[in-house]
């Protein structure tokens, strides 16, 4: 039998805590001051989370994470879709690797799976490289670990590419709810605070309308949220935005900040 392909951990003590322990009491943390979901909440089709450290973004994204909680028993699989920060790459990009190691653990890769659906898709492919240094899909993983548990994980990062294409991607690799999408993005970058603050709102308002495209901009993880967004407009999906803030919220200053926001993303209920 071959040796396990492993995609290490790369950012573990950096933009998340290092140690096991640790990083399950944070991320517990988080997700406890969560504000809890209405009682009646559907377990997301999708979400939009952020992907700075945890001191910065953790509490914006765990309002997300505590709404796909109650899918441990449904959800067996999730797509996390990130852009690139480190290595480019022409269309979207599969790992080539059957686990994701963290602090928390091993999650195994749905490698094989995703390989034999996007089969004919043009915009994916497979490009280890671009994975190996990038934080946008990994700091998503030890909060899938504590809500979800037992799950397997399709990552996916998203370069040159349009939102129909991602979106393609997105179409044949989403199931039921059985699959959650995950779609990893910061929104401005390195403004000051009033002028983030009114630029986010902006795209916040772009989203929750289903109107893209977005710029890179506007979020770094523009092209992961076009693909969303055509495959929102697809599938009927209504997006509800669950928390906004930025760094200077959070554990920055206001001189340079950047935005974060959570999405649910629900199917559409019958009148």
């Amino acid at each position: 039998m071959s040796p396990l392909a492993v995609r290490e951990a790369a950012v573990a003590g950096m933009f998340y805590p290092g140690e096991p322990a640790v990083l399950r009491d944070a991320v517990d943390r988080l997700l406890a001051a969560a504000p809890p979901p209405p009682a009646d909440a559907p377990v997301p089709r999708a979400v939009i989370v952020p992907h700075a450290g945890y001191i910065y973004s953790g509490s914006t994204a765990a309002v997300a994470y505590a709404r796909i909680a109650a899918g441990r028993d449904t959800i067996e699989r999730v797509l996390i879709v990130g852009p690139t920060h480190k290595v480019p790459v022409l269309g979207v990009a599969l790992p080539g690797a059957d686990v994701f190691r963290t602090p928390l653990g091993e999650v195994p890769v749905a490698e094989s799976w995703a390989e034999e659906r996007l089969n004919g898709v043009p915009a994916a492919c497979v490009f280890a490289e671009t994975h190996r240094w990038e934080h946008s899909i990994e700091v998503q993983i030890p909060f899938l670990q504590r809500t979800l548990g037992d799950i397997e994980i399709v990552p996916l990062l998203a370069g040159d590419a349009s939102g129909e294409e991602v979106a393609d991607v997105l179409e044949a690799l989403g199931g039921g709810p059985e699959t959650l999408i995950v779609i990893s993005s910061d929104l401005s970058h390195y403004l000051s605070y009033d002028e983030a603050t009114q630029i986010d709102a902006g795209t916040i308002t772009q989203i929750s309308s289903l109107d893209g495209p977005l710029n890179h901009s506007q979020a770094c993880g523009a092209t992961p949220i076009n693909g969303l967004l055509v495959y929102a407009r697809r599938k009927k999906l209504v997006p509800t935005l669950l928390d906004a803030c930025n760094s200077g919220d959070t554990a920055g200053d206001h001189a340079a900040v950047v935005g974060y926001s959570a999405f649910a993303f629900d199917e559409a209920q019958d009148a």
